[in-house]
């Protein structure tokens, strides 16, 4: 028998996180979208109310916890901000390939510090003419002998401002393809890296975007992530995490956007009748709800294969694009219910469905985890 229920461990993780998200996030989140910003201080209450750095083992600074209690977290969060938890919780897929192919040492001597300050850091895998194919980057390292010298540009890179250290993957060799591409970790006060454009978006509008650019930047060998050309395969490793998280934003994002329209149906009245009673919107409300809760089965499924040591890799490209593509769906959908009001900046729909769009976009596109998922199935 499959038994849903969370333990009482589990519950206890959620109320943290939902009355963290209502103290803290909730009432600021409009506010963060119309006046962008570094969330600073949220980041460090969050840090000391043990909500960062949610799966990095204790032995590193992190939390310790599985994917599955991570995703509990994460959804109450989201479900306030997506933006401004999107910067809490970037050093899980910024620290995913330090966790992947780092050596113990090198695990201590960057994750400890990390974690422990409450710091943030970035991942820098996209470039301009390598997103979708990030195996075609064009950022180069060279070995010189006891250090490499990055040179390239790396864009979209999240929290890109803000980091204080940067998981940066390089080729020594283009001809190679991925298995010419290195991972390295990169302290943001090395000499030649620097900050670039910034973007300004449409949603998710406090979430930190920007260039990192790479000038000459010495790197220390010790400082390289496992072999020479091994660095591709610590990114996808990371990614497949970190799509389990982007899903927990699209569920955040529906859930929120839910709520908002059964709560806006129950009160808004027309034709003498809460409008929710009326069949055309009655449905399009038990749409959204179906929508929600698959999402959240298919994130849970993903993630328990996670911590089983299992791989999910298929599965976490599944909860991806469609947990994503239901956050713009329901998102939709609840501006319409809420009519010409919904699209006003007066009801938070119109955040959440701008919010929602990016999630289709950032962590592969939803193509790209479509041909995932079917190649996974193909083999």
């Amino acid at each position: 028998m499959i038994d849903f229920t969370l333990s009482e461990q589990q519950k206890a993780y959620q109320k943290t996180a939902r009355d963290f998200s209502a103290r803290e996030i909730a009432p600021v989140a409009l506010d963060y979208d119309r006046n962008p910003r570094f969330p600073a201080e949220i980041i460090q209450k969050a840090h000391a109310a043990g909500l960062m750095n949610l799966t990095c083992p204790k032995e590193y600074g992190g939390m310790g916890l599985g994917l599955l209690d991570a995703a509990l977290i994460s959804e109450e969060m989201n479900a306030a901000c997506v933006a401004i938890t999107g910067m809490i919780g970037i050093n899980s897929l910024a620290c995913g390939p330090i966790l992947c192919g780092g050596s113990d040492e090198q695990k201590r001597r960057f994750l400890l510090p990390l974690n422990q300050s409450g710091k943030t850091a970035s991942f820098g895998l996209t470039e301009r003419e390598a997103g979708s194919d990030a195996g075609g980057l064009k950022t180069r390292a060279k070995l010189e002998g006891d250090h490499y010298v990055l040179n390239g540009q790396k864009c979209f890179i999240t929290n890109a401002s803000y980091a204080a250290l940067y998981t940066i993957f390089a080729t020594v060799d283009p001809s190679r393809g991925t298995k010419g591409i290195c991972g390295f970790v990169v302290p943001r006060e090395s000499p030649g890296l620097s900050i670039g454009k910034v973007e300004d978006k449409m949603g998710q509008r406090s979430l930190n975007v920007a260039e990192v650019l790479l000038e000459n930047v010495i790197v220390p060998r010790e400082n390289r992530l496992g072999n020479e050309g091994e660095g591709f395969k610590w990114a996808m490793e990371a990614l497949d995490e970190g799509r389990v998280n982007i899903a927990t934003v699209g569920l955040g994002l529906a859930r929120a956007a839910f709520e908002a329209s059964l709560a806006y149906a129950k009160t808004r009245v027309q034709f003498g009748r809460p409008i929710g009673t009326h069949q055309g919107l009655n449905f399009m409300l038990a749409d959204m709800a179906a929508a929600v809760e698959s999402s959240r089965l298919l994130i849970w499924y993903a993630a328990s294969l996670a911590d089983q040591h299992k791989r999910f890799t298929r599965e976490a490209a599944q909860a991806k694009f469609y947990a994503t593509d239901v956050a713009m769906r329901v998102t939709t959908d609840a501006v319409q219910i809420h009519g010409g009001y919904g699209y006003t900046k007066d009801f938070i729909v119109e955040k959440l469905m701008r919010d929602a769009k990016l999630t289709q976009i950032y962590e592969g596109t939803n193509q790209i985890n479509r041909m995932v998922a079917g190649g996974a199935l193909m083999r």
